[in-house]
């Protein structure tokens, strides 16, 4: 598959070689229904430049894209709403905590039968439970973050965890956490 051209116009370009993520080149041929979730003041930040095409074209090389969710606090331009709904995705606004609805939303999704995967935007350890109810009813879970800041206990949890490091997108292994790696044993 070639790789995904970045035709997005921004002011941090995001040029991310899709294969070179393991993920992709060894999923590439079995389509999964995805859910997006995003959890809209935690990436949506000038700070991150999280551009949300780029998350779709991603999953799109995975599979499709059956839910896609951006939630937002009542502090969300008008602009904002405008851009996310024009990107195809469907904003939810809420006056209380985006954590908590998105993560209703999530377990419903669990447990949908038309989805395989669970995918969540965030930096955020409050997903840690909802990833893991996951997985332990058969969906698989990718998590999209960003550093600095993003949580470990979500690297651990996730069954693939992709991060935007503010110029690409790469995939991190549970692995590349630790600091030393295990010697081999000498038999």
């Amino acid at each position: 598959m070639p790789p995904i051209k970045n035709t997005i116009i921004s002011p941090i370009k995001n040029p991310f070689k899709l294969d070179k993520i393991p993920f992709f080149r060894e999923r590439s041929k079995e389509r999964k229904n995805i859910a997006l979730l995003v959890d809209g003041p935690n990436m949506l930040r000038k700070e991150f430049q999280i551009d949300l095409e780029v998350v779709r074209d991603i999953l799109k090389r995975y599979g499709d894209i059956k839910v896609g969710k951006v939630f937002l606090n009542q502090y969300a331009s008008d602009k904002l709403v405008e851009a996310i709904e024009n990107q195809g995705f469907e904003p939810i606004i809420g006056s209380g905590d985006v954590d908590v609805r998105l993560a209703v939303d999530a377990i419903e999704l669990v447990f949908s039968p038309n989805i395989d995967t669970i995918a969540i935007v965030t930096r955020d350890a409050d997903f840690k439970p909802v990833l893991a109810k996951a997985n332990a009813h058969g969906k698989e879970t990718i998590v999209f973050g960003a550093e600095p800041g993003l949580s470990i206990a979500l690297k651990n949890v996730a069954d693939f965890v992709i991060v935007f490091d503010g110029n690409e997108w790469h995939e991190v292994t549970k692995d590349s956490d630790r600091e030393i790696e295990a010697e081999p044993v000498q038999q």
